[in-house]
């Protein structure tokens, strides 16, 4: 392989470990959601899945997880971005018993080479009784 050429991140199995940090294989935690089969509990269940849809490539899902109002047309992933972990900050709300939250994250990745972070209180909400991605909260 070239020196200078960027490697591709290996992808993300049913074996592998979920890439949202939880402590399961991607087959029993995220990807039920991203196939459609099941729907976040949580506030903070479909922040992990939203992130372990960047991970592996998914805008769909990230699309459909959107709430109507703040949905962008479009959404295309950048290729040369691998997502490397996951932190959850806090949360309020966001339980089955609520009908809005919030998640407070810092998402990790590299691009090209070069670490980032993404730090973010996510608000949440219920959209016809499945959680949705509002936008980020105000003050961040």
């Amino acid at each position: 392989m070239p020196k200078n050429k960027p490697r591709r991140a290996a992808a993300v199995t049913p074996e592998s470990p979920c890439p949202c940090g939880r402590d399961a294989s991607y087959r029993d935690c995220c990807a039920p959601f991203h196939q459609g089969r099941a729907a976040a509990p949580t506030a903070e269940r479909l922040m992990r899945s939203r992130y372990a849809a960047f991970a592996v490539g998914d805008p769909a899902y990230l699309l459909r997880t959107w709430h109507p109002s703040t949905r962008p047309s479009g959404l295309e992933l950048d290729r040369g971005r691998r997502w490397t972990g996951l932190e959850i900050l806090g949360t309020t709300g966001g339980s089955a018993f609520h009908t809005e939250g919030t998640v407070e994250f810092r998402a990790h990745s590299t691009l090209r080479g070069h670490a980032d972070t993404q730090h973010e209180n996510s608000r949440f909400v219920r959209e016809d009784g499945a959680w949705v991605y509002l936008d980020a909260a105000a003050g961040e």
